[in-house]
């Protein structure tokens, strides 16, 4: 019983973050299964740019920065995803994420991830419109200032 009421809780929490919204109280509790609770420290490098990734995360509280070739370019708080391109893709991270300020985050490894995604198709269209979004932003960043 102790088990069911920790899911029962990870569960409520996990559904107070808006990348979980929507998410049946059956596929929270297995999103609980396969995160792990990481805390981080402000300076903390979640993803460093150009190096493989084996990981990313979901923020539940605090934010990051995120730098392309040393150059700030967002800040993310809780609700993103970091570092999910590199698992999808099997490429070395395309950029650099520090923590801002002490973050609580939830870290899915290599096959974590890839279970989401095979086991909750909520889960695997939420990374995809992501990933869209983050590909038409570089798109437009390589292509000038946008004038």
């Amino acid at each position: 019983m102790v088990r069911r009421k920790k899911a029962t809780e990870a569960a409520e929490r996990l559904s107070k973050i808006a990348f979980f919204e929507g998410f049946t109280p059956d596929e929270l509790a297995r999103v609980a299964e396969l995160v792990d609770d990481v805390e981080t420290e402000p300076g903390a490098v979640l993803t460093d740019q150009g190096r493989p990734g084996q990981e990313c995360y979901v923020i539940e509280s605090g934010q990051a920065n995120v730098y392309f070739g040393g150059e700030h370019i967002a800040t993310l708080g809780p609700g993103s995803m970091v570092g999910e391109m590199a698992l999808l893709e099997h490429r070395p991270r395309i950029a650099s994420v520090v923590a801002e300020t002490p973050m609580q985050l939830l870290g899915l490894d290599t096959r974590s991830f890839r279970a989401l995604l095979d086991e909750m198709p909520k889960a695997s269209q939420r990374v995809m419109s992501l990933l869209n979004a983050r590909l038409q932003e570089n798109a437009e960043r390589q292509s000038g200032d946008g004038g």
